[in-house]
């Protein structure tokens, strides 16, 4: 495994990360997660990403729980905070008083004391970006989080945050979490710019695009995948997009790697992202995934990709 900075911080995480999004607590029980959890450490992934909305909790106590068995100081553990949590009408956004609340609810969740990252999930157009701002420096200051950082932030609101911190002396966010692969390229003109002029790592989401970029709906709609049965992949099963992904496999056997391996490889060659965040049904998918991290693509391979998704 290799580690990268994430952004100007002198924080190093692993270049291919697990997170735990439509998995741990949901598609994949407790006692199947653990397993993928420990294999991931074990295999050298520092970086485990989570949120309070993943299972409405579950996924960080299923983290919690497992990753008692490590050093807590080997990890780089991150949550999230924005979507509503309950029906009550503050238990939802980025106010100071839903951040102050939450972050006492997630690290009682995953049993520790201190984030690594914690994450603002999305914009919140109710709440002024000063009050998120101050309130997440606070945390830095009372050693609740180390990091902060945004995710699906636009290039302006970024810009916005960065400047009503400079404006109290109070700590930057330090990272974005966009989604990026392949097939859905569109932080490429504003956000990973901003994010370079702010010094702002990029962990990124839907590396392999809900699975869509594995392969495996190359030829039909497998009974119980993301596809058949998630709102978040429909979007991106269009004609065009599945002959796209028919020519990359070929592509990818044609040099001796799998569809999600070079799709992994591809991102990972830019410098500016920090890391990719991949879910894991199985240990098996983990191992294949991670073997991307040594591959290297070549400018020829690069030029037939870039002539395939255009």
């Amino acid at each position: 495994m290799k580690y990268r900075r994430m952004g100007n911080s002198g924080l190093k995480i692993s270049e291919i990360s697990l997170g735990a999004w439509l998995t741990f607590g949901g598609t994949v029980a407790e006692e199947k997660a653990a397993p993928i959890i420990r294999s991931a450490i074990e295999s050298g992934i520092n970086f485990i990403d989570i949120s309070d909305i993943y299972s409405k909790g579950e996924a960080e106590k299923i983290v919690g729980k497992t990753i008692k068995d490590y050093k807590r100081s080997d990890l780089v553990i991150s949550s999230k905070l924005f979507w509503p949590m309950s029906e009550n009408i503050n238990d939802r956004g980025l106010s100071r008083k839903h951040i102050m609340e939450s972050i006492e609810s997630t690290l009682k969740r995953i049993g520790t004391d201190y984030l690594d990252i914690y994450f603002c999930h999305r914009f919140d157009p109710e709440t002024e970006i000063e009050e998120t701002v101050r309130a997440m420096d606070d945390l830095v200051h009372q050693g609740k989080v180390l990091y902060w950082g945004t995710s699906v932030w636009e290039a302006n609101q970024i810009n916005q945050a960065v400047s009503d911190a400079s404006k109290h002396d109070a700590y930057l966010p330090s990272v974005e979490q966009p989604r990026y692969n392949m097939l859905d390229r569109h932080i490429e003109a504003e956000i990973i710019p901003t994010c370079n002029k702010h010094g702002m790592g990029l962990t990124v989401w839907s590396p392999l695009g809900q699975g869509l970029l594995t392969g495996k709906y190359n030829n039909e709609m497998p009974e119980g995948s993301r596809g058949a049965t998630s709102m978040w992949l429909k979007p991106s099963l269009t004609d065009e997009n599945i002959v796209k992904v028919k020519k990359l496999t070929e592509l990818s056997k044609s040099i001796g790697i799998t569809m999600s391996q070079m799709a992994l490889a591809w991102i990972l060659k830019r410098d500016e992202i920090s890391c990719a965040i991949i879910g894991a049904t199985s240990i098996a998918q983990l191992q294949e995934n991670l073997i991307a991290s040594d591959i290297g693509l070549d400018e020829k391979t690069l030029n037939k990709i870039d002539s395939i998704i255009g």
